[in-house]
């Protein structure tokens, strides 16, 4: 089992304080430069101290918030790669669907890779909604910019026999050889993170690592899509999955398996049907008849009486005659 130490970066100073947004709104005045030098170091400390304990690190990227002051991820990575020894160091996520270059990414996480001596892992996400503005992205083709950027980074750090040209949907280049060429070969360990079970298949079939956060009843699902992708594609390759399930569940496989069964089956068969155009009085009308059906439909259950103590038949009262 790998453990990576893991810090947001956060400015809670500001948290006080705010307009009633601490991200993509809240303007940065309310940022003072020297408290923010002061938590930078503090928080390259911890890492330097995470790297002395056996743990390996993971640092993300996002913009235009007090949540975290990372907006800049290869900068972080640049000077963990050269004050700390031997943890890995993971950056999930590097949003290359938001990046306006791929060519400069491949080259810094190839840098990266180069000083660090072969410990980056790179983290692919398409990037968070509310980062859009700040990207100056287009929505519709944000997660064909995603895959397009992430087939040209490989290719360049795959490509060694001279320079390649490359012409996408989204980018062009007459040019490209990048120096230097990654450490690990023939690149570093890809992750990257979803909520979709067709992305699940797809970084299963390709062998990535495959990340989730909050997905709760899904995870099981995404984890089965996974596994089937990796069955078609990658096993051959590799002996087993690598799935790494980072979401804020702590309890046991099994139970979470019961759990996801029980939502399943309620929503498919038990739960009400409703309208989004309904009314809120309609919504509770049909909601009270739908719970009505379903007592009458619910088997006699025995229960203790509150006077005797002793079992005895109950029904609901819309079946009583």
């Amino acid at each position: 089992m790998k453990v990576f130490h893991f810090t947001e970066q956060a400015y809670p100073e500001a948290w006080e304080n705010h307009p009633g947004s601490l991200r993509v709104i809240l303007p940065n005045s309310k940022c003072d430069p020297k408290i923010a030098a002061e938590r930078f170091h503090r928080y390259y400390d911890e890492w330097q101290l995470a790297d002395a304990l056996g743990f390996d690190i993971m640092v993300n990227e996002h913009h235009s918030t007090a949540t975290c002051l990372s907006s800049t991820v290869v900068v972080t990575l640049s000077v963990l790669a050269r004050i700390t020894e031997r943890a890995r160091l993971l950056v999930l996520g590097y949003p290359i669907g938001h990046r306006p270059d791929p060519l400069r990414a491949a080259e810094e996480l190839a840098t990266i890779d180069v000083v660090s001596r072969g410990r980056l892992e790179m983290g692919f996400v398409k990037g968070v909604p509310y980062e859009i503005p700040v990207a100056n992205t287009n929505p519709v083709f944000l997660m064909d910019r995603f895959w397009e950027a992430h087939d040209f980074i490989i290719k360049a750090m795959t490509t060694h026999d001279g320079p390649f040209n490359w012409e996408g949907e989204h980018f062009h280049y007459r040019h490209v050889n990048i120096w230097p060429r990654p450490y690990q070969q023939p690149h570093p360990p890809v992750w990257s993170t979803t909520s979709s079970r067709t992305n699940a298949r797809v970084l299963g079939e390709r062998g990535y690592v495959m990340a989730t956060l909050g997905s709760g009843y899904n995870t099981r699902a995404l984890y089965d899509a996974y596994r089937e992708g990796w069955a078609s594609k990658a096993a051959p390759a590799r002996r087993r999955p690598t799935a790494s399930p980072i979401s804020r569940s702590s309890r046991s496989r099994a139970a979470r398996t019961r759990r996801a069964d029980a939502a399943s089956w309620w929503r498919d068969t038990r739960a009400p049907r409703r309208s989004s155009r309904r009314n809120s009085a309609t919504r509770r009308a049909s909601c009270r008849r739908w719970t009505m059906r379903s007592s009458c439909a619910a088997r006699p259950r025995r229960a203790a009486s509150p006077r005797t103590g002793a079992s005895s038949i109950w029904r609901p009262r819309a079946c009583r005659s």
